[in-house]
């Protein structure tokens, strides 16, 4: 795998929420309705919990998620959860007014001009994942999305290391805003970028990172600035 973050990647691997999409922007609108659901059926009957508990949990997967949010919660409960958020996360995003972070979609299309495979890696359902793609005119940039929710990896490492299989990528820089993006990256020998412009994650969330940038755009310069793979490498 890749040695150096001075190399140039043949790929770049992104998490979604928080790296490449503002995941508040259709997430919370979500999370209070989803929770006005689940009384109004009888499966919770506490007062909606602090929205910060789910924005602190990103990047986990969504069963793990609700054992943060609503550790009291059922069984039932949790999985009636999984599917309110997904339906009104698509209601969301078929409403028009969600956001990518600045510059993403230039930033994507000028790597993708340059021959850089792009891919998505997140922990997060699998029609949300192409729903933010499709919604925000970004799908001829792909060359994959993988999730969680589709491939039924247990973390983001395993995830991961079935793209690089699957695609048989050389060379990568993982990007993302998690430790368990940088944990990805780390253990399947990538050079991991961290993007520490979303803040939801704790102040060493990026611990580890070869690089850090606070705004999208600064990736298109770290990858002019490497230096281009020698043939053959």
């Amino acid at each position: 795998m890749i040695e150096s973050k001075r190399t140039r990647p043949e790929a770049m691997i992104f998490d979604m929420d928080g790296t490449l999409f503002q995941t508040e922007s259709v997430l919370l609108p979500a999370y209070h309705k989803l929770f006005d659901t689940l009384r109004s059926e009888g499966l919770y009957t506490a007062p909606t919990p602090p929205q910060e508990r789910l924005l602190g949990s990103l990047g986990m997967l969504l069963e793990d998620i609700w054992k943060v949010v609503m550790p009291d919660g059922s069984e039932q409960a949790h999985a009636r959860a999984n599917e309110l958020l997904l339906q009104l996360e698509l209601e969301g995003l078929a409403g028009g007014e969600t956001s990518l972070y600045p510059e993403v979609k230039e930033t994507l299309e000028a790597l993708h001009a340059r021959g850089v495979k792009l891919y998505v890696a997140s922990n997060g359902l699998e029609h949300y994942i192409s729903g933010i793609v499709e919604t925000h005119g970004l799908a001829g940039l792909f060359d994959g999305l993988y999730s969680a929710g589709k491939h039924g990896t247990r973390s983001k490492v395993d995830l991961v290391r079935l793209l690089l299989e699957e695609n048989g990528v050389k060379s990568a820089w993982m990007v993302g805003d998690r430790s368990s993006d940088v944990e990805a990256g780390k253990k399947n020998g990538l050079c991991v970028i961290g993007c520490a412009y979303a803040g939801f994650g704790k102040d060493d969330e990026l611990k580890g990172s070869d690089e850090l940038i606070s705004s999208f755009a600064e990736l298109l310069r770290l990858y002019e600035q490497a230096d281009a793979a020698l043939p053959g490498t």
